[in-house]
């Protein structure tokens, strides 16, 4: 997947489930879920043991493009592309994070929060990145704020969102995409609640078609 592969899988499919999954044998059904309500991308987090495994067993189902976040060390991108993972999420702008991703030929949505970071990203060739934490940084007037200078920037936000904020951010004309986790919440997975988790992402799917 290129990085202009990824901004189309992206802007296609309008929502990005961020996951932490803590055990290995809820991520096939957490695929299952997920691709039955209508998710095209997934986001697996690289803050659990079983991380690189639930990333293999969740890119192996097939039915969504899998990437790994929160990677923040060269060594994780690496073990992350290993696993299957098709792009990867950072919570900041790290360049040694960026070139492995290079060298992989791997696409890579890194996070800023200030204008300084954004211009970083920028200078590196990218061209899409990740705000983040979205709400506690201002939400939508923040975003707006931030689009304005970089006309050309693709932003996906991250951090605090729910569904009640969807349709704000996704109004934006620089909003790729918005990631979240309230579609599959360490409760969810601890209960196996897949119907509900299907029921939350098939409404994120509408949301974001309205």
């Amino acid at each position: 997947m290129t990085g202009t592969d990824l901004a189309s899988a992206l802007a296609g499919a309008r929502v990005l489930p961020v996951l932490t999954v803590r055990r290995l044998s809820t991520a096939r059904p957490l695929a299952d879920a997920l691709a039955g309500g209508g998710a095209r991308c997934a986001e697996v987090t690289f803050r659990t043991p079983d991380a690189e495994q639930v990333l293999n067993e969740m890119a192996a189902h097939g039915g969504l493009a899998v990437g790994a976040g929160t990677v923040l060390t060269p060594e994780q991108a690496e073990r992350a592309v290993a696993a299957g993972a098709r792009f990867v999420v950072s919570p900041g702008f790290e360049e040694e994070v960026v070139a492995k991703c290079r060298e992989l030929g791997v696409p890579v949505v890194p996070g800023i929060a200030t204008a300084t970071e954004l211009m970083r990203a920028l200078k590196a060739g990218l061209a899409t990145v990740k705000l983040f934490p979205a709400e506690p940084l201002g939400g939508v007037p923040t975003l707006r704020a931030l689009a304005a200078p970089f006309p050309g920037v693709r932003f996906v936000p991250t951090g605090g969102i729910d569904a009640s904020h969807l349709a704000a951010y996704l109004a934006h004309p620089a909003v790729l995409a918005v990631g979240g986790s309230w579609m599959a919440t360490a409760d969810h997975l601890e209960r196996g609640d897949y119907d509900e988790i299907r029921r939350l992402t098939a409404d994120a799917v509408e949301r974001s078609m309205t």
